[in-house]
């Protein structure tokens, strides 16, 4: 992608002033650049990169002209898929500012990431500052403090919706099937009046996973071992991996990872979990490959002091974008090409979890691997 912007050393350079009031040196705009202890890009608003410091080099682990001219997504984020669009080339596009905290694999941690407009002649701006700052470990967590709550008022706003919408389809299921019962069978009303209901049948269901993912479907939690969890599950998918040429490594730890839960609800989790790592390893490797496998395992970790249980569901296959990680767990959001998923699975699964006092996250890179971790805390008595 051919580059029309003038070049950095134009906009970086300093104002000529008279020689008695000139604070700054000529040129020490570039040297203050190149000296900035933090990875600083300089972009064009549809992402390409066309300046770099040294230390966005060393972050990124490439060469100079290994980034000039590229994507800013591919070099930050590690790439995007066709079909999804990277929110942060979006937001370039406006030409706004803006911070925010996120992981940025091609720079391997956690950063705080400033977005700033370079205003030229007449305001024009055709140069945006990326500034990324490295995460402390507090900050880390008050990062993931934050999602989490914002994932918990998703949930009240789909229990929201989903209560509203409940009564009204019902009442139009139960309208329709008496107006089937006084209809002819075999006509045009009868097919039409069966259609009726049937796709309300199919908003209850959702309207029922909406419920799920906001934790008001109700359950009863009991004793329950995270490896029996795990190998119940795996007995049910055994023939879809085994004809998939999928490997299955385990390693759970012994005797047991027992904590208060409801069984059939934690296996539901497992088998969506299961069935995403099968899908992105069926799209990477269409033919049987070494690494075409899905590691499971579960330790026990200590947390704030207390003791809880890690279930770690990892496979190597398509990885998903950095740029919609955050979006993972959204109701009907879904990563997967149009007609191929509802965007509930994961949805549901971080809904049951919660349920559980637990966590849900993920941690991914594009086609590297995905990990999707659970954590519980250990039943106690």
């Amino acid at each position: 992608m051919q580059n029309d912007c003038p070049p950095l050393s134009q906009t970086l350079t300093v104002p000529d002033i008279d020689p008695g009031e000139r604070t700054v040196p000529p040129g020490a705009g570039i040297e203050l650049f190149h000296s900035i202890p933090d990875p600083v890009l300089v972009v064009t608003p549809e992402g390409t990169i066309v300046e770099v410091n040294p230390a966005l080099l060393k972050a990124a682990a490439k060469s100079r002209e290994e980034v000039i001219g590229r994507g800013v997504c591919e070099i930050i984020h590690g790439g995007r898929w066709p079909h999804i669009k990277c929110p942060l080339e979006e937001f370039l596009l406006t030409r706004g500012s803006r911070v925010e905290d996120t992981r940025l694999p091609g720079l391997d941690g956690d950063y705080s990431l400033t977005i700033i407009p370079v205003r030229e002649k007449a305001e024009e701006i055709r140069h945006l500052l990326l500034i990324a700052r490295k995460l402390t470990r507090d900050e880390v967590r008050k990062v993931d403090t934050i999602r989490t709550a914002q994932l918990a008022a998703i949930g009240e706003l789909a229990a929201g919706v989903a209560h509203e919408v409940n009564n009204p389809i019902n009442g139009i299921i139960n309208y329709a099937q008496l107006l089937i019962d006084e209809t002819e069978d075999n006509t045009l009303q009868a097919e039409l009046l069966h259609r009726i209901v049937q796709e309300g049948e199919r908003i209850a269901t959702i309207i029922y996973s909406l419920l799920s993912f906001a934790r008001e479907n109700g359950n009863e939690l009991t004793f329950v071992d995270l490896n029996e969890v795990v190998r119940a599950s795996l007995s049910l998918m055994q023939h879809q991996l085994k004809n998939d040429g999928i490997i299955i490594e385990i390693d759970l730890h012994e005797p047991s990872c027992l904590i208060r839960g409801n069984f059939l609800q934690l296996q539901q989790v497992v088998l969506n979990l299961l069935s995403n790592s099968r899908y992105a390893l069926n799209e990477r490797y269409r033919e049987t490959s070494p690494y075409k496998r899905i590691r499971i395992s579960s330790q026990p970790v200590d947390i704030d002091g207390q003791e809880w249980y890690r279930l770690s569901v990892q496979d190597w296959g398509t990885g998903i974008p950095q740029g919609i990680l955050d979006r993972l767990f959204d109701p009907f959001f879904t990563s997967k090409p149009a007609g191929q998923g509802s965007g509930l699975g994961l949805s549901i699964s971080y809904g049951i979890i919660q349920n559980h006092q637990g966590r849900l996250r993920v941690d991914s890179l594009l086609n590297k691997f995905t990990e999707m971790i659970v954590e519980i805390p250990a039943a106690n008595g």
